[in-house]
């Protein structure tokens, strides 16, 4: 199952490198071979620089990334990727292919600009509950839930909660116990929604 993770210039790190560590990861403990590949994708491919200088190879750009399953979709200072039409119309079309949809952050913000997001309950970092609200009013935002799974689209909150978020689209796809097993292989303790 391809992972890819949608990065770009001023991106969050722990919004990529989590869930990038967990599907990594799971795919290390796991008994399937090749569980999961990984894998970031930015508009050209080749270096981004995220939130405080932190350099990252993308391994694709849009026009040669392979088939995607799992979308994610990460947060940061996301306003200029709101405005770049080619970057709205990739995500509305890959959302149309793949599996799940996901966000982390304000990743959410790209989702409900691109058209993915319509009136489903989402959530995002507890920071810009009240824009997204007033942003895209038919959308039910939720807040102080780590995650909201509607299905094949699942929103999390800010940074750290794109962990959990993973895990749980670990548990979603291959179960519980690869999911607990992930966790305990990188010592994080996973919240899970009640």
């Amino acid at each position: 199952m391809n992972i890819g993770i949608y990065i770009y210039e001023e991106a969050e790190v722990l919004d990529f490198s989590g869930p990038f560590e967990v599907f990594s990861t799971a795919t290390r403990v796991s008994d399937i071979l090749n569980t999961f590949t990984v894998f970031l994708v930015s508009e050209t491919g080749g270096t981004v620089t995220a939130r405080g200088g932190y350099e990252v190879n993308a391994r694709y750009g849009f026009s040669d990334h392979p088939p995607i399953d799992v979308l994610i979709i990460v947060g940061g200072v996301h306003t200029g990727e709101m405005k770049n039409q080619n970057v709205l119309r990739w995500i509305k079309e890959q959302s149309l292919k793949t599996q799940l949809v996901a966000s982390v952050c304000t990743g959410a913000f790209l989702l409900a600009e691109a058209g993915v997001l319509s009136s489903q309950n989402v959530t995002t970092h507890w920071e810009d509950i009240t824009d997204l609200r007033e942003s895209y009013p038919e959308l039910k935002v939720i807040e102080n839930q780590r995650w909201v799974d509607e299905g094949s689209i699942i929103t999390s909150s800010g940074i750290s909660a794109g962990i959990d978020m993973s895990l749980h689209l670990v548990c979603k796809i291959h179960g519980v116990e690869l999911a607990e097993k992930t966790a305990r292989q990188m010592e994080f303790e996973w919240t899970k929604n009640t």
